[in-house]
């Protein structure tokens, strides 16, 4: 591409006669790729290259005609101001015990990070451990791991910039508070497991190339003893043979034993090897070495053996009790047998086995003896979400946190002895939580199939075909869309709005058939799972399609851009968030290849000829009226790498923005990440996203 000529051409402006926007002509240059004999021309290939000159200009021409339109709405000022007003209220995490301290989270309102704190007991005056608001100006580096050591003195501090995955690991001196001279980088999918004086940890080579685009390969693990510099640190497991795999390393609570976690889901396998080594031993031992399509994961061990959580025979999910001495599948000693529901996580405290399972997409808690008999289930508030349940050894009491779209997250403090629950800590929020209600309801999807559907809105909103909707969807990765609360979405059922979120097949709702339903070359029926849950919000006149939002984020961005490109007709608006938008090279980018698992390859004939069919970014329709679109990127996503959205929407503006009346934008963040860097940037998405909704339904926020 010749120097400035997309320079040149950002600056001059196509000429859109039927609409009201003048898109920045994107330059296209001729680049085609063959894929088993098939050619696909790529035209956008240069908007991969974050750092490019050009692409930086792209970006902030697209930014400027963004902001030009999102800064005339009247309304969208007032909209921020009342989000900021409902999520300004003090937020806490569970706490979690070392020794005589407790330690949780705080954000005291509009925070832009929350800060850990520290108490003696439960009743003592909390102290600042660490407030990452002070470690960036504009408040966009995360603490995104605290990891004690067995006797407190130390932990690990994990940091994250801009929204990066990528993170630096620091070490502290819990007495004094103060940063030892170790500094650890290019530290990604990783934790920190602490045996003795020193940690194990998770890191790539130094990329070659854009931090933020450059494909992460050669995952391996390391041993850093406290006090000394990241080169000296030991190598403990690298598999170069197999680029392509993560290796995570966790540690028993006694840290008799580092557990070694291996997958491939590069390769397409959705499961994962384990290993074990005492702390002395200078190789790992084997539980289970071929990665297939079974999980494994240790939950603790009981002396020398281990209870591990498990899908290998049981779609939904079981605990076992693994003998190293008797390491045959067969010897394997059955703890919790599979349900009709499936099993969402199982950890120790206080002596006790606790189980949460998944009931028609609402948490169900139980406690049962290590030995796996059953004592009692955990009474909960109502259907919502539950999670935690986690503590040591020794902890006579553990804590839970219980939400639901209408019920604000509240600690639990669940006493193991008298197996009774009492709140510990209840959100003081600036409305009435009773005021909205949920219902959960079941529609028909094209084959058939029941699909679960929570819809929120505020009691007495009519339901007349004229309430502004916006439908939520996911569909991926195993990944369940529980009841959750934000306080984003007080405001805007305020208003009359309807907030629906569908659980779509390829989540983990109701196990592992589930998600194989939604997953390769099922993912059609995530998308007609999706069009099926608004026809049913049409039907039944919650809303109608000029009244209708489809929402999604990561994958669930590629979920909104394939059902637009198939029903243009099913909504009046549509926001692709940090989208999945090229089906056909995701792979080529950082820890793309890990989706390979869920999406296939296009490396594949079979796979290439089902992923072109409905990737967004191919099946975009000359001259069609699309949706108003809002699609939202940042310069920091190195998870979904914006140039996904770029090429989308520099495809969506050539070929559709002749054809439809309805914006066609792009929002780029700038220093964030896959999800929003700080709550600022949290709140001003959230009101330009309501800004936009409201302008394209022709309507006003009062």
């Amino acid at each position: 591409m010749k120097k400035n000529l997309v320079l040149f051409n950002l600056l001059a402006f196509c000429s859109v006669t039927m609409a009201q926007f003048q898109y920045p002509i994107t330059q296209k240059i001729d680049h085609t790729d063959t894929y088993h004999g098939v050619a696909v021309a790529d035209p956008y290939r240069w908007l991969e290259d974050d750092n490019a000159p050009d692409t930086k200009a792209w970006v902030a021409q697209q930014n400027k005609l963004t902001f030009d339109y999102l800064e005339k709405i009247p309304y969208r000022a007032a909209i921020k101001n009342q989000l900021e007003k409902y999520f300004n209220y003090p937020k806490y995490s569970s706490p979690f015990r070392k020794g005589d301290f407790f330690y949780f989270y705080k954000n005291n309102g509009l925070q832009n990070q929350g800060v850990l704190y520290r108490q003696t007991g439960l009743d003592g005056a909390p102290e600042v451990v660490l407030d990452p608001n002070a470690l960036a100006a504009d408040g966009t580096t995360r603490l995104t791991i605290f990891n004690l050591s067995k006797d407190g003195r130390f932990a690990v501090c994990g940091f994250s910039k801009g929204g990066s995955d990528w993170q630096e690991l620091r070490v502290m001196d819990t007495e004094t508070k103060q940063f030892l001279s170790d500094k650890i980088e290019w530290v990604k999918v990783s934790g920190a497991a602490w045996q003795g004086n020193g940690f194990f940890y998770s890191r790539y080579p130094e990329p070659k190339g854009s931090a933020l685009a450059a494909k992460n390969e050669n995952h391996q693990v390391y041993f850093h003893q406290v006090g000394t510099a990241q080169t000296s640190d030991a190598l403990v497991f690298e598999d170069p043979k197999n680029p392509q795999r993560f290796h995570t390393v966790s540690v028993t609570e006694d840290e008799r034993f580092a557990i070694l976690t291996v997958s491939d889901r590069g390769k397409g396998k959705d499961g994962n090897a384990l290993y074990f080594k005492q702390k002395d031993d200078k190789v790992f031992s084997t539980i289970v070495g071929e990665i297939t399509d079974f999980n494994f994961g240790v939950v603790d061990n009981i002396g020398d053996n281990f209870l591990i959580e498990t899908n290998q025979n049981a779609q939904n999910g079981k605990v076992v009790l693994f003998d190293p001495k008797r390491p045959d599948p067969k010897n394997w000693k059955t703890i919790l047998p599979e349900r009709t529901e499936p099993l969402q996580g199982a950890g120790t405290a206080g002596g006790k086995l606790f189980a949460t399972y998944l009931k028609d997409v609402t948490t169900r808690a139980y406690v049962f003896s290590l030995g796996g008999k059953l004592e009692n289930e955990v009474e909960l508030p109502g259907l919502g979400t539950a999670g935690g349940f986690g503590g040591e050894r020794t902890d006579t009491f553990v804590f839970y946190t219980f939400t639901s779209f209408n019920y604000p997250p509240t600690i639990f403090r669940y006493d193991i002895g008298s197996r009774k629950s009492s709140v510990f800590r209840k959100p003081e929020v600036v409305f009435n939580p009773a005021d909205f209600e949920t219902e959960r309801v079941f529609y028909p999807s094209k084959d058939g199939t029941k699909i679960p559907l929570f819809i929120t809105y505020k009691k007495g909103t009519p339901k007349n075909s004229t309430a502004p909707t916006i439908l939520y969807g996911y569909g991926g990765f195993n990944i369940s869309m529980q009841p959750t609360f934000s306080p984003l979405l007080i405001p805007f059922l305020e208003q009359g709005g309807i907030y629906a979120s569908a659980c779509l097949r390829g989540g983990a709702e109701y196990g592992e058939k589930w998600h194989e339903a939604g997953m390769k070359l099922n993912k059609q029926n995530v998308f007609d799972d999706f069009v099926a849950a608004a026809e049913y919000l049409i039907a039944q006149k919650y809303t109608s399609s000029a009244r209708l939002g489809l929402r999604g984020g990561s994958n669930g961005g590629l979920l909104v851009g394939a059902v637009i490109n198939q029903r243009p007709d099913l909504c009046q608006v549509a926001i692709p968030q940090v989208g999945v938008m090229d089906m056909l090279r995701f792979h080529k980018f950082t820890i793309g290849w890990n989706w390979i698992a869920d999406y296939g390859s296009s490396d594949n004939a079979t796979d290439f000829a089902n992923l072109r069919a409905y990737s967004p970014l191919h099946n975009v329709k000359m001259g069609v009226k699309y949706p108003a679109t809002l699609i939202t990127t940042a310069d920091h996503d190195d998870r979904v790498v914006p140039a996904h959205s770029f090429k989308y929407a520099a495809t969506l503006q050539e070929k559709a923005g002749a054809g439809s009346t309805n914006p066609l934008l792009i929002r780029i963040d700038v220093n964030s990440g896959h999800g929003a860097s700080n709550t600022a940037k949290n709140i001003e998405a959230a009101a330009d996203i309501y800004a936009f909704m409201f302008e394209n339904m022709g309507l006003t926020w009062k």
